[in-house]
């Protein structure tokens, strides 16, 4: 498959690209190899393999969500560096 200047372009423009008159150039050379290289996978024959839907055949193990020891009202705020009564105090953000 060959590929215009055009598509070049147009490509280019999707992309937010650009590319001087040598390196389009060479971007065009490098698309049509690009393009020609996937033809040649048409040519395989693929009767009977099954479409993949991922290249691993791992798969996630997932734990059960227990619950665990968890810090107290008092216990998390023992440490903040400034703290009101039930709340941590941090530098105000917005104006």
């Amino acid at each position: 498959m060959k590929i215009d200047l055009d598509t070049i372009k147009k490509i280019s423009h999707l992309a937010r690209l650009e590319f001087d008159a040598e390196s389009a150039d060479k971007m065009k050379k490098d698309m049509t190899q690009i393009l020609d290289w996937v033809e040649q996978l048409n040519e395989v024959d693929t009767t009977g393999v099954e479409p993949l839907t991922t290249m691993s055949s791992e798969v996630n193990v997932m734990r059960e969500d227990v619950t665990g020891e968890h810090l107290s009202h008092e216990a998390g705020l023992k440490n903040a560096p400034q703290r009101d009564a039930d709340y941590f105090r941090v530098p105000k953000v917005l104006e």
